[in-house]
Formats: structure tokens, sequence, C-alpha cells
């Protein structure tokens, strides 16, 4: 009391600190984020050619998309996809705009003419459409006020219609800009000659070539300089976005072999009975084991984490690692525990019996409105469809003949085979279908519901009868202890706070751990064998987080993971060794070819081949098309400068692929010219049209102005 008595008398002194605390929290994180002092733009996810996408929009609308997808998509997958649908409009609209591209009022009731006219709705008694009725409909949705109306089998308001109505506009105004660039793309009679002589114009010609394989890498020497040179003149193919290289080590909280070996003796335990001492009658009492006790699915269901399940199993059905030895097995025995999956089974034999394996039965099937595979013309409840079919089995019941009330039937399939249906107890049959057929007797018949409708079965014949088990299974799922929990996150600090004067690889090599690296982007999600971990990518690109810094993270089901970020690229041109995989190479091959170049004084491909000891070869029917030389390989740089000869000329060197050559023309064959050019220019045209689409898309979304905020507002 005396110490209550102190904080009350300072209390005011206490509120003055904690309000500092927090004020110098809010100010160090305003310093930290110098976005928030100059009014940033924290809300806005992207600016694209001038147009914000606002924050909370963007999540609304990735919300919706995540709810459609039915939980299938990560946020992050919901953000990209999202992000890529604005994008898109964005840019579109922009030069919808500057054309002055628009859909108007008139354009808009054709439009919704030719997107409603086939629903009853909007149809007069002729069922012609009617434009009032249309406006009448769209009127009663805007007296609703957010209130919804049927649509055919949709329900809609005047929100929905009007998002609607936006994106039939919107899908017209694309496919105008479209079709106006589509109308400018053609092909010319002289494109449509070349495509095809092409094919048709062939040559033959004899070749040498000195391989850069002739000059060995070692003589060849490539300096930083060279690959800077290199990257310069081909940026496209160096440029990076910005990068984080991260190393990490895991620490998995899994069950040890003493919390295993505690789970299976828990399991044995359950055998027997147990005597516990009741405090309200103050006696002891004895708790039956699974050994003695007479309700088998209470006590399964009681201790076990896999609900109990009467079916009868035939061998195959099993688990693959104890079916063996539990189909051998007799009524009371046990087997177990055994390991299946994530659990520790005690399987206990409740019944056995002889089971067929295949049946034959016909049916009556009644469906109802909304089942699956009934068709528009269903209008039956699902009640209704149950009455009917109980009125079938009554009639048969009563005598009539199966056979004399198959037209009732909807199952046209089995009918054309007086409704019988053969199939083997692993058929993909409705579950409720196949435990009638193979659960029953021959001769028995009943109503049966399924997803379909309801069924009218009689079984005809089981064939192939063998032995099936009934299984009390007790399933106790293999999870680590407290203890176990407790020494991994105890393993994992220690690591942790070792590595503050240790190196991070050294360290994990002691401490008998797996060094992983991974190298991601500043809207990448995925870590190999992790998941979705954008709390590590954040971090990693975070301004204050520098090379050599670690940090733990706890990953959901799995445990926790130390993760040092070893480098950190920014986006622009690769740097040296990046690019020297790809540059290096290429660079060689230059170098080589100039090497090659300087020793070669002669100027005939006989006198070539003779200096350097080369073969000269020859290669027939050669097309500008398939630029593939005999002996040599893919060669586009040579077979052009081949068919931009004359017959008999020698070319001069060359550098091709794989080596420097020399050719000379031996023999042109030209084509014979077509009367007609219009088939190959129709196709030509047709395929260019279809490429249009995306690749005018491409070019102005590589031209417009973006700035790209999503790693910091949404990611």
């Amino acid at each position: 009391m005396a110490v209550l008595n102190k904080i009350r008398q300072r209390s005011l002194i206490l509120i003055l600190v904690i309000a500092l605390a927090l004020f110098s929290f809010v100010i160090g994180d305003l310093f930290k984020n110098s976005d928030a002092l100059i009014g940033s733009a924290q809300d806005v996810v992207a600016t694209i050619n001038g147009k914000d996408i606002n924050r909370t929009d963007f999540q609304q609308k990735v919300k919706n998309y995540q709810d459609r997808s039915g939980g299938r998509q990560t946020s992050t997958q919901s953000m990209n996809a999202i992000y890529n649908q604005e994008l898109r409009k964005i840019v579109l609209q922009s030069e919808f705009d500057e054309l002055g591209l628009s859909v108007e009022k008139d354009e808009m009731r054709d439009l919704l003419k030719t997107s409603f006219s086939s629903y009853p709705e909007f149809q007069d008694e002729n069922g012609t459409f009617d434009v009032n009725r249309l406006n009448a409909f769209i009127g009663n949705l805007k007296d609703l006020k957010g209130e919804t109306a049927p649509l055919g089998n949709f329900l809609v308001n005047y929100d929905s219609w009007t998002n609607n109505e936006q994106t039939i506009a919107a899908n017209a105004v694309q496919q105008t800009y479209y079709n106006m660039i589509k109308a400018g793309v053609g092909t010319t009679i002289a494109e449509a000659e070349d495509d095809y002589l092409g094919d048709a114009k062939t040559l033959d010609m004899r070749y040498v070539q000195v391989p850069y394989t002739s000059i060995a890498d070692s003589l060849v020497e490539v300096t930083k300089s060279d690959i800077n040179a290199y990257m310069k003149a081909h940026e496209d193919k160096f440029k990076a976005d910005a990068s984080r290289e991260v190393v990490y080590v895991e620490f998995k909280e899994v069950a040890s072999k003493a919390d295993e070996d505690k789970i299976k003796a828990d399991l044995l335990a359950l055998k027997s009975d147990k005597i516990e001492y009741n405090e309200s009658s103050k006696n002891s009492d004895t708790i039956p084991g699974f050994d003695t006790v007479t309700d088998i699915a209470e006590f399964v269901n009681s201790y076990s984490d896999i609900k109990y399940d009467n079916t009868f199993w035939r061998a195959a059905q099993l688990p693959a690692t104890a079916k063996d030895t539990l189909i051998k097995l007799n009524v009371g025995d046990y087997y177990g525990p055994y390991k299946e999956g994530e659990f520790f089974n005690l399987s206990k034999v409740i019944a056995t019996k002889q089971m067929a394996d295949s049946v034959k039965v016909r049916h009556i099937l009644i469906p109802y409105a909304g089942g699956q595979r009934a068709d528009a013309s269903v209008t039956r409840t699902l009640e209704e469809a149950k009455v009917t079919a109980d009125s079938i089995l009554a009639k048969i019941k009563s005598g009539t003949r199966f056979m004399d009330l198959l037209e009732l039937s909807s199952d046209k399939v089995s009918n054309e085979k007086d409704g019988e249906l053969e199939f083997a107890y692993n058929a993909g049959m409705a579950s409720e279908f196949k435990a009638f057929s193979f659960d029953n007797k021959r001769g028995d018949v009943d109503v049966v519901g399924t997803s379909f409708g309801y069924h009218v079965i009689e079984i005809l014949e089981q064939k192939s009868f063998s032995k099936t088990i009934q299984v009390a299974t007790i399933a106790d799922k293999i999870e680590p202890s407290e203890q176990t929990l407790s020494d991994v996150f105890n393993k994992m600090s220690k690591f942790e706070i070792a590595a503050k004067g240790a190196d991070f690889n050294e360290l994990a090599k002691e401490s008998k751990l797996t060094v992983k690296p991974i190298t991601f982007k500043e809207l990448d999600e995925n870590i190999p064998g992790l998941g979705s971990q954008r709390e590590v990518v954040r971090w990693a690109f975070e301004d204050d987080t520098d090379v050599g810094e670690f940090k733990n993270f706890p990953i959901s089901n799995f445990g926790f993971i130390v993760a040092k970020v070893v480098e950190k690229k920014e986006k622009g041109l690769m740097n040296v060794e990046d690019a020297s995989i790809t540059a290096i190479p290429e660079i060689r091959k230059e170098k080589k070819a100039k090497m090659i170049r300087d020793k070669i004084k002669a100027t005939t491909i006989d006198e070539i081949s003779k200096n350097q000891g080369q073969s000269a070869r020859t290669a027939a029917a050669v097309t500008l098309k398939n630029t593939t030389l005999s002996g040599a390989g893919v060669e586009p740089k040579v077979v052009g400068a081949a068919f931009g000869l004359a017959e008999g000329a020698t070319s001069k060197l060359i550098d091709g692929e794989k080596g420097v050559y020399v050719v000379e023309v031996t023999k042109i064959n030209e084509a014979t010219k077509l009367d007609n050019y219009s088939a190959i220019m129709n196709r030509l045209s047709t395929e260019r049209r279809n490429a249009v689409q995306n690749k005018v898309y491409q070019a102005l979304e590589k031209a417009a102005d973006i700035e790209d905020n999503r790693a910091k507002t949404v990611y």
C-alpha cells in the first residue's frame, strides 16, 4: 500500500513523463519517416501519367478481389493483380483522353441493348428489346437506394449496375481504340513477296569456319573496364531493379524425440482403465479405457485429433504404412502407435466383414432446381423431388416393375442401359450413392439423396467379395511440447546475441545450422521453403537497415529465422561482378574474333582452310528463314551475308556466333514468282493485327510516367 500511495502522490509527474515519452516516440517516428512531415504520398499507391491511385480505394478493390478469389490469392498477389488492372486502365485512358475517345449517350444505349437484349426483363410481349423497360429498370434501381433487384440469375443494385455500365463503356472505347490501330496495320505486296522468298529461294555455298574455341580462354584477358564498356554499349541487357541479398538460419519448432516418446506413451496408456478420485462423491471412479469402453465413437472423439469413422475399409484404403498389418488383425486386436503423416495413431479393429469390390445397380434420378448438373427445365424444389422419389419407391414396392418407371428418370445415359450402372468401390461416384450400393444387400431398394437429386436405387449384383475392417483410431498430432518450444526460442535468442560479435557463417557452422541465401526485389513476398514473408522483405529494404544487420522473425507454423543483410543493390545497371556472368563470354567472343581476323591474310576459302587448319564445308538449300548451317549450327549473320552475295562471289570475314567465317555462294536457286500474293498478305496482316493489342499496351506502359509507391504504402 505504501508503494501505491507514493505512486498516487506522483501521478502528475508520471502522466507528464508518459506524455513526453509518447511525444518523443511520435516525433521520432515522424523524423524516421520524413514523408509524414512533408505530407507526402503515403496515401498514394502510385502516380501514373499524373493520376494518383488512392490507397483507401486501392485496398478496397484488393479486398473485393480476394473475396471473389475465395482466399486462393495471397494479399500480395491480389495487390499486384489490382495494381496491374489500375495501371492498364489509367495508361489506356490517357490515350483515350488525348484522342477524344468516349461513349456518348446514344451509343451507350446501343451497347446496353447488345448486352441485355436477351433478358426477359427488357423485352416486350413479342420478345423484342424495349428501351423503355430498360429505363424503368434503371430508375427502379435508383429508387431502391442500394437495395437489390433480380436480373436474370443475379441480384443487382444501382451501384453494381452503374459499375457494369462503366465496364461496358470502357471495353467499347478500348475496342474502338484498338480497331483504329488495327485498321492502319497491313502488309504490302513487297513484304508478302519477301516472306515467300524467305522459304522458297535457296542457295548452296561453301564456307570455312575458324571457331572461337581454337583460341583458349586463358589467352584472352577481360578487364573490369572491358565489362563496364560492354555494359554501357548494351544497357538494356544489364538494367536491374533494386534487390537485397539476405542469408538466414532456421530454428524449427518440431517435436523432439522425447516429445514423440511421450505421445506414444500417452496413446498406449489409453488402452487400460484408470482410477480417478471424484471430488463430488468422495469416491474413486473407474474410467474405462480403449480395452473395455462400450461407446467407441464417444471414446475416440474424446481423445483423438481426428473424428471417429465407422466405415469398413478394404486393404487398399487403409494407411499405406499400416495396411498390411491392419488387414490381418482380428476383432479386438491393436496396431500402434504408428506414425502416419503428422500423427501418431493407435488403431483397434472393431469389426470385420466381407464386402463386394464392385456392384451393379439401377436407378431413377429425380433432380431438383439448383442441383448439380440440373438443366434449366428442372423447376421442382428439393422437397418436391423427395416426394416424387418416395412415390416411385412406393409403386415399386407395391409391385410396379422398376423398368416401367425409367421414363421418369433424368439420367438419360443410364436409361439407355435400362438404368443400370456398374462400378467399383473406388469409382468417382457420389458418396451417398456408393455407400448404399456397397453397404446393403442384393435386391435392396430405397431412396438416396445426393447433390444431383434423389435416386431410387435397386442393388442388382455384388461381386468379388474381400475382407474389410472397421477400425477405431485415436490420432494424436505430433507437436512440440512447451519445453521444446522454449528450447527452440532460447537457442534462437542465444544465436542472435552471439551473432553481434561473431562471423554469421562461422557461428552457424558451430551451431550446426545451415546458412541459406536468398535474393529478392522490393515487391517480392516469397522465400523458398517459408512462403509469404513480406516482413523480411520490408525490413531488408528499410532505409535504416544496413549491410551486416540481422534480425529474428517468427514464421507461422514453422518457428523462427535469423536473417542477415549481406548486400544491397540499388536500381540501375548491374555491378560488374553480376554483369560479368553474361558479359565476359560475349567480350571474349569479340576479342577472339579480332585475334582471328588479325591472323587471316588469305582471301579464298581454300587458302584460309589450309592456313588455319580448318576444313572447308558445304551447305545446300539454305534459306533466309532457316539460318542453320550444316556442321556449324545457327548462324543468322553468316546466312544473311550469303544472301547478299552474287553467285560465285566470296564474302569478307564475318563474325558469327561460333567463329569467324568466309562464305562462297556456289549456286542461287531462284524461286518461281507467284501470280498473286493475296493469301500471304492476308496471313501476315492477320498475324500483325492479332499481335497489335499486346504490343501497343507494352509500348504505352513503357512510355508512361510511373511513380510506384506500393512498397511504402500497401505492401
